[in-house]
């Protein structure tokens, strides 16, 4: 009987420890300076895309949504809605770059590359224009 009771007052205590034990996500805080340049899409982002994102297998023509090939990627942020021109930082794209978003972009890097996070807010800011 004592060990019933003792495996029971057990199980209850690991019932609620145990789920404060995983790592959920992992947030990277952007403290990147801000942007105060105007930011074009054409010259700024889309570069960086290309050689972090618009690649086979993940943002590039008929690979994961939104596609991020030069062609494409205006079309594919605007019409799938992952910019908000109300809240930026708000915005699905990101919300991904920072880590704020399961599916953190690019995926299986530690850092995003030059300067990514702060130039994407800027442009989606500054009404993601198609520059």
């Amino acid at each position: 009987m004592k060990k019933t009771i003792t495996t029971i007052i057990l199980g209850v205590i690991a019932l609620f420890v145990a789920p404060g034990c995983y790592k959920v996500a992992t947030v990277q805080t952007d403290n990147s300076p801000a942007v105060t340049k105007t930011v074009s899409l054409t010259t700024d982002i889309i570069p960086i895309f290309s050689k972090s994102c618009a690649l086979s297998g993940c943002h590039a023509s008929g690979g994961q949504a939104p596609d991020l090939s030069a062609a494409n990627a205006y079309n594919s942020l605007i019409k799938g809605n992952y910019t908000n021109k109300t809240s930026p930082s708000s915005s699905k794209l990101y919300l991904w770059l920072t880590g704020k978003e399961a599916g953190t972009m690019p995926l299986g890097a530690a850092n995003n590359p030059s300067n990514i996070n702060s130039l994407t807010l800027a442009w989606i800011t500054q009404g993601a224009k198609n520059n």
